[in-house]
């Protein structure tokens, strides 16, 4: 089921734009122009989010989400403003907003808010899930390590910036291990909120703090036996790095409120995006718990540095949103495959994933295109992925090469390695006998 959105804008033109953002990212949205419309609607349906500006004609976004916490309707709230007022941001956030958007609204910065909003704190895994295993020769070397790693018990950090895919590499890791038929629960520390963070990580007993009306176990206690991923291991609060460090140091720890000390039967596996090294500089990162964590560390190398991952990676996620989405798509026009290959993804495999699900749904024929992606445009600080050049097949030796080539940058994949040559697959695969490439 599509999960879905109030947008309240007055601005007709603005609030249609957004609409038009949310539903090409698989959302279902619903505008509406001032308080009393909103309150309307969210009587009638039940939203997953709201996004709302402070100042309408009738009403404003603060009494909006007044009134929802009044009527106790826990729906995530982000408040838009084109005159940032510290106070109001202050203000707003008090009342339970989860972020606030600065207009204009970018797109691409919209839906990553929208996209954290949705992602889940904690996701607890008991059955295997479906990983695709990558070929080059980056993403070898980290699963071979991961494999070395994988039956210890040593803590394991992977470094490697947001997308790349971290989560699997642990995964990897957990399903490897002893451990492969206990829980792997992955937690995301980025969005833990700062005052109930213990509680989630080590469980309270009951009456340990308002409104603590029942005890209730921590994700310590849901990976007993298993795994436990803590991602974006970097933003946690310094107070909850010394909790944490106790845990590792004894293999014990204590529920909020409690009096009695648990055991620590988890595997712990952290992940993070941060220059480790500078936020233990800056102060921001305990060193000593830096070095438990790290027992054995695996670096994750950005999907730019392992172009020959992108086209099979793309095909593999065409198929999962095709039958997902209910929609009958064969393959990558030759224009997407070249827009695939040459986009510097600064997104990385979350990037791909995403783009890749959108061209599904938005697909007009069997084959693939992506319009929206500016394969020439670099972003700033990026890197442009490295290409090998396919050149025309002329004299022989110089065809045997380009061949190598394309089938390297397509990892294999015959058929798309002729399109990217402009050629037959029957004379691809004639040609690949001539030269002993089979």
């Amino acid at each position: 089921m599509k999960r879905k959105i109030l947008i309240v804008e007055d601005n007709i033109g603005l609030s249609q734009m957004q609409k038009d953002w949310f539903e090409q990212a698989g959302y279902d949205a619903i505008t509406a122009m001032n308080e009393p419309i909103a309150r309307s609607l969210i009587r009638k349906n039940n939203f997953d989010l709201i996004l709302s500006d402070v100042r309408l004609p009738e009403g404003d976004g603060i009494s909006l989400l007044k009134w929802l916490k009044k009527e106790k309707l826990d729906i995530p709230f982000i408040i838009t403003t084109e005159y940032v007022s510290v106070p109001d941001v202050v203000r707003t956030i008090r009342l339970g907003a989860k972020d606030y958007l600065p207009k204009p609204v970018h797109r691409e910065h919209l839906l990553e808010l929208a996209e954290d909003v949705f992602r889940p704190l904690a996701v607890k895994r008991e059955r295997k899930k479906e990983l695709f295993r990558r070929t080059s020769p980056q993403m070898l070397q980290v699963e071979k390590y991961a494999g070395l790693v994988a039956p210890s018990d040593m803590s394991v950090l992977i470094l490697g910036a947001n997308g790349t895919g971290k989560e699997s590499v642990a995964q990897g890791i957990h399903e490897e291990s002893d451990r492969a038929g206990m829980p792997f629960v992955a937690v995301n520390c980025g969005i833990l909120p700062r005052e109930l963070a213990a509680s989630m990580l080590f469980g309270h007993e009951k009456g340990a703090f308002t409104g603590a009306d029942t005890a209730k176990p921590g994700f310590f206690d849901m990976a007993k036996g298993g795994t436990l991923f803590l991602d974006e291991i970097g933003t946690m609060s310094f107070e909850i790095q010394s909790m944490l460090l106790r845990v590792l140091e004894n293999n014990t720890y204590m529920p909020i409120g409690g009096n009695k000390e648990r055991i620590a039967d988890v595997r712990i596996v952290a992940a993070t995006n941060e220059d480790m090294k500078q936020a233990i500089k800056e102060g921001r990162f305990r060193e000593d718990l830096y070095h438990r964590l790290s027992e054995f560390e695996i670096l994750q190398p950005s999907l730019a540095e392992c172009p020959e991952d992108i086209l099979p990676l793309a095909e593999f996620f065409r198929e999962h949103f095709s039958k997902e989405l209910k929609r009958d798509t064969t393959g990558f026009s030759d224009a997407g495959i070249r827009q695939l290959l040459a986009y510097p993804w600064p997104g990385n495999v979350r990037e791909l994933q995403n783009r890749v699900k959108r061209a599904v749904l938005l697909a007009e024929g069997p084959l693939l295109e992506f319009p929206d992606l500016e394969a020439n445009k670099q972003p700033c600080g990026e890197t442009a992925v490295s290409l090998p050049a396919i050149s025309p097949l002329k004299d022989e030796e110089a065809e045997k090469e380009t061949i190598i080539k394309a089938l390297k940058a397509c990892d294999g994949h015959r058929e798309q390695a002729a399109r990217l040559l402009k050629i037959n697959p029957s004379t691809l695969y004639r040609k690949m006998n001539k030269y002993g490439l089979k």
